[in-house]
């Protein structure tokens, strides 16, 4: 909800992959399965998969133009949002999470 989303987004410890929906979009009805799908199949404790009913929240950090924004906050303290422009099927949006979780990977060993 907007009441912790900030909160949430910005805990260190984990990633979180965010749907900004709204219920009458069509584009967010077929996304809904998937989007599930990728919650149940990747989700961990350091890896969030969530949605938010734009429609029910303004976020004033959040700049939404349209339906699904799909957006990543990575884990760690520097947290720079990553806008999700790829496919919406289970394969592109598992990769992207790949990808990006890497990159945090590398972040995390240049670091040390």
């Amino acid at each position: 909800t907007g009441e912790n989303f900030e909160e949430i987004v910005n805990d260190a410890k984990r990633a979180v992959f965010v749907e900004f929906y709204a219920p009458w979009c069509g584009h967010c009805k077929n996304l809904a399965p998937i989007w599930d799908e990728l919650a149940t199949n990747v989700g961990a404790d350091d890896l969030m998969i969530a949605k938010v009913d734009s429609t029910e929240n303004e976020l004033e950090s959040v700049s939404v133009q349209g339906f699904p924004t799909l957006k990543f906050w990575p884990k760690g303290a520097d947290k720079k949002i990553v806008d999700y422009d790829g496919g919406r099927d289970l394969g592109s949006l598992t990769a992207f999470l790949e990808e990006q979780t890497d990159k945090e990977a590398e972040a995390t060993t240049d670091e040390l």
